[in-house]
């Protein structure tokens, strides 16, 4: 069976080399040890780094867990953010043209105050 590497395994890809569209390939945020690995740190080493602030991207502390953003990585890297890091976002509700609130719009179409 060919499975398709995950990015975020340990193993991750065969030569361990990572591109810059791998990265992006992450998404819009990886996990400490993931992050680690591009840089090029061990595990132990990059979780003092994040405790001290003195990681090289920025780090987010969520609850127990620490999350990189992948913006943060290519920036460290020189690398640029290549487009959206979330492709299946397809609108932003920036748009409020293509929000609608049914209840509030039925009372105007009727007439009502």
């Amino acid at each position: 069976m060919n499975a398709t590497p995950n990015p975020n395994s340990s193993s991750g890809h065969r030569d361990g080399v990572w591109t810059g569209d791998r990265i992006r390939a992450l998404g819009a945020v990886t996990d400490l040890p993931t992050a680690a690995r591009i840089f090029g740190l061990g595990r132990s080493l990059a979780y003092d780094l994040a405790r001290t602030d003195e990681f090289p991207a920025p780090v987010i502390r969520a609850g127990t867990r620490y999350r990189v953003p992948v913006a943060g990585i290519l920036t460290a890297l020189s690398l640029p953010p290549g487009g959206d890091l979330t492709p299946s976002a397809t609108r932003s509700v920036d748009h409020h043209d293509g929000i609608r609130t049914p209840a509030v719009d039925d009372h105007v179409e009727q007439g009502e105050p």
